[in-house]
């Protein structure tokens, strides 16, 4: 009874835990993920002028094509660099791989991104999708020229 008392703040911290991380839904694990990995440099996904380019209300917009899927699951996979434009205005940052975290990961950040641009229909993305573009990687110069062919395909926002 006595070393029960002693391990009830471990299990209840634990269990913890355990409820915020595995038992999420899919949107939580990817805002979650977000968080944590995203917006430190993008915020709450406005991003900032000139520097970071914003995410909300774009990556719907962007994932609406095959090859703007296919691009998205590249920059988290492989990271970014150089120039871009986004909604009209010149960032020119340098963006890490996120490589290390799981196709699942990924996905539900793809899919909590996309949720945030206010579409009523905005697309997903399963783990799938991340796990057949992981076999491939990419110099994050590489992400940047997919990026250019796409904008001159669809134009991006």
């Amino acid at each position: 009874m006595r070393r029960a008392r002693h391990l009830a703040p471990f299990v209840a911290g634990l269990l913890g835990l355990l409820a915020m991380g595995g038992c999420s839904s899919h949107h939580n694990l990817g805002q979650a993920r977000y968080r944590a990995n995203c917006g430190i440099c993008h915020h709450g996904g406005e991003g900032m002028l000139g520097e970071i380019p914003p995410l909300t209300g774009r990556i719907d917009r962007i994932a609406r094509t095959p090859d703007g899927r296919h691009y998205l699951v590249d920059v988290l996979l492989n990271g970014l660099n150089g120039p871009l434009v986004a909604n009209g205005d010149r960032y020119n940052f340098s963006m890490p791989s996120f490589r290390r975290l799981s196709d699942t990961e990924i996905a539900a950040i793809l899919t909590y991104l996309s949720a945030s641009g206010g579409r009523t229909d905005p697309p997903s993305f399963a783990a799938g999708d991340v796990a057949a573009q992981r076999a491939a990687p990419l110099g994050p110069s590489r992400v940047a020229d997919e990026r250019q062919a796409l904008d001159r395909l669809h134009p991006l926002p």
